[in-house]
């Protein structure tokens, strides 16, 4: 099958895009199937363009899916693993409520909120966001109930907190993969990424103290609330956060290791061993578990029973993240980079930020979870950008930044996110749109708004 129409790699794009948000949204089959089913229309489509010839093409097109979706997998498997054990065994021990308890008594109950924040802004970099709303919005509960005031805003606070990092900061699955398919170095991706999260989260709590005011919404009573440790009971501040500190340490420190030694030495050589992201995320997740254990005084059946459910868990986002991955490899291979340059050589000027954030937006608000927002446009930015296409006149981690900010934009009734906030706290759907759906709009905006002003300003080029 030939095809002479110019036009054709950005048709098959489109397809492939309405595929995964009618399989997803309309159909109801699982993100993974949609992914990959997407992934093979779209090589199925591209036939002039899938490396190798001869033979069926659509077995080329399956073959080569199949591919895309192990060298993905070969990426980011073994970091999202280790990233759902070192969660759960945070949560276990106790050392994520310790995290909290600490900002608490350090913030005063006057700056709660702004502690909480915090505490969720951290413990969601290693953290799935549910798991971190689930872990805090007890405390949310007591606050409300013990202050008589602001519960709104502590449960917002929460979840600002916890969905910044969540669409920004590796090892959370979608960071991770945008940062594969962009090719960055990851220790670069944390460093930005938890900077340029710091102006979204102050905008987005101070839009909660005002969107908040003079509500009388009251926490509600749920039996799993009462189940409270005694702090003795809890693990050491400094052994709660060495498990997150530790691995992002090491992968900025491997990222600075030229500026630290010479590039052929020993000391090179080792940082560079253990801030590798697999060995850092390893060494995080072995002190999470030996908290644990010594915590809860669990043996090796104890604890391999104890990651059972995490990694069951961590298989399913594994899955979702390679099918991504594979169909942004697929569209890779649609022509769309030769289409792109030709449109450059024509004069033709396409704004690389604004275009990354309004397909993860689309994306977002199309299909609800901004992981597979985050991935599925990983993969077509990946397309229009390499190759030699386009001489980007900033460092691509803007991409990244816009990317991440547009799956932090409108979290309605399609979101499971949405979900967990409005039945958890005790909101209403009206609630939870006027507080969260606002709020959450909001940070994606002023995502975008700083995305934009600093790829200007400090280019990194």
């Amino acid at each position: 099958m030939e095809i002479v129409n110019p036009n054709w790699p950005i048709i098959v794009l489109l397809i492939g895009i309405i595929t995964v948000i009618v399989l997803i949204t309309v159909v109801r089959l699982h993100a993974f199937i949609s992914l990959v089913l997407a992934g093979v229309l779209v090589g199925a489509l591209s036939n002039q363009f899938l490396p190798g010839s001869g033979g069926n093409h659509f077995v080329r097109a399956v073959e080569l899916t199949m591919t895309e979706l192990g060298t993905t997998a070969g990426k980011i498997a073994w970091v999202i693993a280790l990233a759902a054990i070192l969660g759960v065994a945070l949560t276990l021990s106790g050392a994520a409520e310790k995290i909290v308890i600490k900002f608490l008594d350090v913030m005063g109950e006057k700056y709660a909120a702004g502690a909480l924040l915090i505490s969720g802004f951290i413990l969601s970099i290693p953290v799935f966001f549910d798991t971190v709303f689930f872990l805090l919005v007890p405390i949310a509960y007591s606050m409300g109930r013990r202050m008589k005031k602001n519960y709104v805003l502590y449960v917002l606070a929460v979840s600002i907190g916890g969905a910044i990092t969540h669409t920004l900061v590796p090892p959370t699955p979608g960071p991770l993969i945008i940062a594969e398919e962009l090719g960055l170095n990851l220790g670069i991706v944390i460093v930005v990424g938890l900077l340029a999260g710091i102006l979204p989260a102050i905008v987005g709590y101070y839009f909660a103290r005002y969107i908040s005011r003079g509500s009388d919404i009251r926490p509600p009573s749920f039996e799993s609330e009462e189940k409270t440790l005694d702090e003795s009971e809890l693990p050491g501040f400094t052994a709660s956060i060495l498990p997150i500190v530790i691995p992002l340490f090491l992968i900025i420190l491997a990222s600075a290791k030229n500026y630290i030694a010479s590039p052929d030495s020993s000391l090179a050589l080792i940082i560079d061993a253990v801030g590798n992201k697999n060995v850092a995320m390893l060494t995080g997740a072995i002190i999470a578990v030996w908290v644990l254990a010594k915590q809860k005084d669990w043996g090796m059946t104890a604890l391999a029973k104890a990651m059972e459910k995490p990694l069951e868990i961590a298989g399913v986002i594994i899955l979702i993240t390679s099918a991504g991955g594979a169909f942004g490899g697929m569209i890779r291979h649609t022509g769309i980079g030769e289409w792109i340059s030709s449109l450059a050589e024509s004069g033709f000027e396409i704004n690389y930020i604004l275009l990354a954030w309004i397909i993860s937006a689309l994306m977002k608000i199309a299909q609800g979870s901004s992981t597979v927002a985050m991935i599925t446009t990983a993969g077509i930015i990946v397309s229009l950008t390499t190759g030699g296409a386009v001489d980007l006149p900033y460092h691509p981690v803007y991409l990244f930044l816009a990317i991440g900010f547009g799956s932090a934009f409108v979290s309605w009734m399609n979101d499971s996110g949405f979900w967990v906030i409005c039945k958890l706290s005790g909101f209403t759907e009206k609630q939870t749109l006027k507080f969260w759906t606002t709020t959450y709009a909001l940070i994606g905006l002023v995502g975008l708004f700083e995305t934009l002003l600093f790829s200007k300003i400090i280019p990194l080029v």
